[in-house]
C-alpha cells in the first residue's frame, strides 16, 4: 500500500480542473474581442476584468491544490515538495495582488515568475536519493543470496524521467518568457501551455506514487 494518502489524488486532479476550467469559463464571460492567444490568464482576473471572480477562484484553487499535494506527496524528496509548495504559495500571492488596469503589478509579476519557475523545477528535485543498503555482520551467511538479488533498476529511470519533464517545462517557460519580454503575439498561448503542463505534472507524480505502492517488491514477486 502506498504511503501517499488518497486525498492527494483529489488535490492533484483539482489543480488542472481549477486552472483550465477557470480560464474556459472566464473567457466565455468576457465581452467580444478577448483574444486568448494574445492576452494572458492574469487579464481574466485583473481588477478591471468582467466577472474576474471566476479566474480568481480558479487561480486560488490551483494554488491551494498545489499546497495540499505537496503536503501529501510524502514519497517525494523534501526539496521537490518544498518547491511545489512554493509554487502553490506564490500562486495564492499573485491572486491577492491582481493585475492593475492598463498595466501590471510588480508583486503580481514577481509572484507569477516565482510560481512558474518553482513549478517547472520541482520534478527534477523530487526523486529521493536512496542510500545503498548495508548488510549487518550477523547476516553474513546470507551474503551470497543478497548479492544474487538484482538491484531495483527503476530509480535511474525515474530520475531521468523527472529530468526530462523539467527540461520540457523549462523549454515551454522559456518560450513564454521570450513572448512576454518581446511583447510577442502568442503571450496568452504560451502561458496557457506552460501553466497547463505544470498543473498536470503533480497529478502524474501522485498517480505514479500510488501505482508504485501497489506493486510488489522483488522479494514479494519471488
Amino acid at each position: 500500500m502506498s504511503a501517499v494518502p488518497r486525498w492527494a489524488l483529489l488535490s492533484a486532479a483539482g489543480a488542472p480542473l481549477f486552472l483550465i476550467g477557470g480560464w474556459t469559463l472566464a473567457q466565455a464571460a468576457q465581452p467580444d474581442g478577448f483574444d486568448p492567444i494574445r492576452q494572458t490568464i492574469s487579464a481574466l482576473a485583473a481588477a478591471d476584468a468582467d466577472h474576474r471572480w471566476i479566474m480568481t477562484v480558479g487561480l486560488a484553487g490551483l494554488g491551494i491544490c498545489h499546497l495540499a499535494t505537496a503536503l501529501g506527496l510524502v514519497t517525494a524528496a523534501p526539496a521537490g515538495r518544498g518547491l511545489l509548495a512554493l509554487g502553490g504559495l506564490a500562486t495564492v500571492v499573485l491572486v491577492a495582488f491582481p493585475q492593475h488596469p492598463g498595466g501590471g503589478s510588480t508583486t503580481h509579476v514577481v509572484a507569477a515568475g516565482v510560481a512558474f519557475v518553482a513549478l517547472a523545477v520541482w520534478p527534477a528535485l523530487a526523486v529521493p536519493h536512496r542510500a545503498a543498503p548495508t548488510v549487518p555482520r550477523r547476516a553474513a551467511p546470507s551474503l551470497d543470496r543478497v548479492r544474487r538479488d538484482p538491484p531495483d533498476g527503476s530509480a535511474p529511470r525515474v530520475r531521468w524521467a523527472a529530468l526530462a519533464v523539467t527540461a520540457v517545462l523549462l523549454g515551454l517557460l522559456g518560450w513564454f518568457a521570450v513572448e512576454f519580454f518581446t511583447d510577442g503575439p502568442r503571450i496568452g498561448l504560451t502561458e496557457r501551455l506552460v501553466a497547463a503542463a505544470e498543473a498536470v505534472v503533480p497529478l502524474a507524480a501522485v498517480l505514479a506514487a500510488l501505482a508504485s505502492g501497489r506493486r510488489p517488491g522483488p522479494s514479494a514477486r519471488r
